[in-house]
């Protein structure tokens, strides 16, 4: 687990002390990733991926040639997830950072020092990690929203369906209340049936 901010005393004050040296920071993006390690683990320590699945792979590869064993990203959209579940998949330890807390930090303008940021942030143990439910909470939280959504569409069609009912002089919401009940449905499966009938 990566390790929170501590101060060290020294002779010219109070300094902040590194405390996940093998820490990495990745800004995210749609289409790409920027990953960021410390300057001696690579020459080229600042590396531009892609967001496909082979790119994943090859930030985890990479990332244990450079020896890192924690890595904080920003939560860009849903961009995150795929790279999130596969570093804990291969054992790294992931914080998730709030992406408003993160761009607090001022002198930030590109995707390069956006991720170097991140790094040395969580280097330093001064970011904090989002709550991330386990994956028997994140499957019933996503049914639910689905489940809500569904329920939230449902009525909207059911609207539209009035309207459609309307424009053709068809009043039946005067005379039925509940579209959906069983003579609500009976009529207009009739309707869609082609039975013209009154």
């Amino acid at each position: 687990m990566a390790k929170k901010a501590k101060k060290a005393q020294t002779d010219k004050g109070l300094k902040l002390k590194i405390v996940n040296p093998n820490a990495a920071g990745i800004d995210i993006a749609s289409g790409e990733m920027q990953v960021c390690v410390p300057q001696d683990r690579d020459g080229d320590n600042n590396r531009t991926f892609g967001s496909f699945t082979n790119d994943l792979n090859a930030i985890c590869e990479w990332l244990k040639l450079c020896q890192i064993n924690t890595v904080a990203m920003e939560s860009t959209g849903v961009y995150w997830i795929p790279l999130y579940f596969m570093l804990q998949q291969e054992g790294f330890d992931v914080i998730l950072c709030d992406a408003k807390s993160v761009k607090n930090y001022s002198g930030r303008k590109t995707d390069e020092s956006d991720a170097e940021c991140i790094m040395l942030l969580h280097s330093y143990g001064l970011l904090k990690a989002c709550f991330q439910p386990e994956n028997t909470a994140r499957m019933m939280r996503n049914l639910t929203r689905h489940r809500n959504n569904l329920l939230k569409s449902c009525s909207k069609e059911t609207e539209y369906m009035q309207k459609s009912l309307d424009q053709m002089n068809i009043k039946l919401c005067n005379v039925i209340s509940d579209l959906l009940g069983k003579s609500g449905q009976s009529i207009i499966s009739a309707i869609m049936n082609g039975n013209h009938d009154a």
